[in-house]
């Protein structure tokens, strides 16, 4: 039932340029070396998207029609350009300053080795790439194109790798670009961070974030059938260690059927709305008898994205990061530093949310709760407990400066639990931050970063880093080489580069 689509049914454009000026034999060559690089991308088992050759480029209006095709094609989540011959950059210039697909630039060539003894000017003629692309770069850096650059033979696994990671990012792009977010009801009272400028997110991300009564959401709920909480219960007791007390004919299985019935009524307006995020709040339930705790679960197993108390940044991204990570292990998860264990060199976060923590991020068997919740003033929420696998994983922020949103990401190491927690009834999660806790701490204060997060355990920070750089956002980074005056550098430099970049 996931709203992730399979990113094989997307495509990236593989856009070569040459010129005239070599005659139509060598233009013959180039088509078909050409074809052999973009061969060799699609044959990666690291790049998940579709790769598709184009014909050789040659003048300006084939380029720009091209390029219009592109950002026409809702299947097209980005561009990949390569000068085979030394293709003149002024051809690209209307082309570029029309494009909106995100673009990566491959500076490779038809082979590995030069073969010395038979070198000629005809050869050099044909393979001068090294020429054509900087010529290409100078272009791309007068017009303030924003791209990626990836330097490197296909046959380099290395080099597909990059453009594996860039091809998700361009997907996760793609993705905030159609995206509809429903919120149900405002944000907490009084909390800063989930505020933000929605009109600026539509123009920055692409999504639609508006919102909705909570009781039209109550009101999808109550038309939840007996059959439809039937199938879902039945599915509960299949995948998850259910709690006695809940099990059919026990003292608090009527909670269980609420929790199912919320997930029928949720998952409808979702799907009628065309939906992929949401927020609710517990300060504005309105007519529910939980706060959605299970169904928040599940649905973001699925892909959706969700912010609780309305943080529907959190939201946004938690949707992009689902696409990001398609079809790899692991999972994407709202998630929230709670508390800390600041046993000296062995220092870790304890993550965790009231409930809403997704099941994508392990591969046990969770188990399926009811237990009182003290805030939201409602009655017992079901939820699933569990513990994160351990392994790699990335926590992300977005915030809103009110001139420019703001990405901080953070290098983490999930870890077991050191002890058990047997009293915790949340999904949750243990990890380790680079550089170390106090450094990753410190520059997370100073980035004024959100408390709420999405934690991606499928995708590393050079996906997050090619995601800003399409998006245009500011991006921190805390990581192994992160220092704090370093960082605390960064901070100033971004803030007179990123006013200025703005204009007047």
């Amino acid at each position: 039932m996931s709203i992730v689509p399979d990113l094989s049914t997307r495509e990236v454009w593989f856009l070569t340029g040459s010129q005239g000026l070599y005659g139509e034999e060598t233009l013959r060559q180039v088509e078909t070396q050409s074809r052999q690089v973009a061969e060799g991308l699609a044959a990666a088992a690291d790049v998940p998207v579709r790769v598709v050759w184009k014909p050789v480029l040659t003048d300006s209006q084939g380029i720009r029609r091209t390029v219009l095709e592109a950002n026409a094609d809702d299947a097209v989540v980005g561009v990949i350009t390569w000068m085979h011959t030394f293709s003149p950059a002024k051809m690209w210039i209307a082309g570029l300053e029309a494009l909106d697909k995100p673009l990566l630039h491959l500076h490779t060539q038809a082979d590995v080795a030069l073969p010395w003894a038979e070198i000629d000017f005809d050869f050099m003629n044909l393979n001068q790439a090294a020429h054509g692309d900087r010529e290409f770069g100078y272009i791309q850096t007068r017009l303030g194109v924003v791209r990626s650059t990836v330097v490197g033979h296909v046959s380099n696994p290395a080099v597909t790798r990059q453009v594996g990671q860039w091809a998700r990012a361009a997907a996760g792009r793609a993705a905030t670009r159609s995206l509809k977010l429903a919120r149900f009801g405002d944000n907490m009272r009084y909390v800063a961070v989930t505020e933000g400028d929605k009109t600026e997110a539509e123009i920055r991300f692409g999504a639609q974030v508006n919102t909705w009564g909570v009781n039209e959401l109550a009101e999808a709920v109550a038309r939840a059938t007996d059959a439809q909480v039937d199938a879902l219960v039945e599915e509960y007791l299949d995948r998850y260690d259910v709690a006695a007390e809940l099990q059919p004919g026990a003292e608090r299985h009527s909670s269980l059927r609420d929790g199912a019935a919320i997930e029928v009524g949720l998952r409808s307006f979702l799907e009628g709305g065309g939906f992929g995020a949401f927020t609710t709040s517990f300060e504005d339930l309105g007519a529910l008898k939980q706060l959605p705790g299970l169904a928040v679960q599940r649905l973001m197993a699925e892909g959706y994205g969700f912010g609780a108390e309305g943080d529907w940044k959190t939201a946004l991204l938690g949707h992009a990061f689902a696409v990001m990570g398609a079809g790899l292990p692991g999972g994407m998860s709202l998630m929230e530093d709670y508390t800390y264990h600041l046993e000296p060199g062995n220092e870790l976060i304890l993550g965790a949310h009231m409930l809403e923590v997704s099941p994508s991020l392990t591969t046990s068997r969770p188990r399926l709760e009811v237990h009182p919740l003290g805030i939201g003033g409602r009655e017992d929420p079901v939820r699933l407990v569990f513990t994160a696998d351990p392994g790699p994983a990335v926590v992300v922020a977005l915030a809103d400066l009110r001139d420019r949103f703001r990405l901080t990401a953070n290098v983490v190491e999930n870890v077991a639990l050191p002890e058990p927690m047997p009293k915790l009834p949340v999904g949750h999660a243990v990890w380790r931050p680079a550089p170390d806790f106090a450094t990753s701490a410190a520059a997370w204060l100073a980035a004024g970063a959100a408390h709420h997060t999405v934690m991606t355990t499928q995708v590393g920070i050079e996906v997050v880093r090619a995601f800003a750089e399409m998006s245009k956002v500011e991006l921190l980074v805390i990581d192994e080489t992160t220092t704090l005056p370093a960082f605390e550098r960064e901070l100033r430099w971004n803030a007179a580069y990123h006013r200025l970049a703005q204009g007047f």
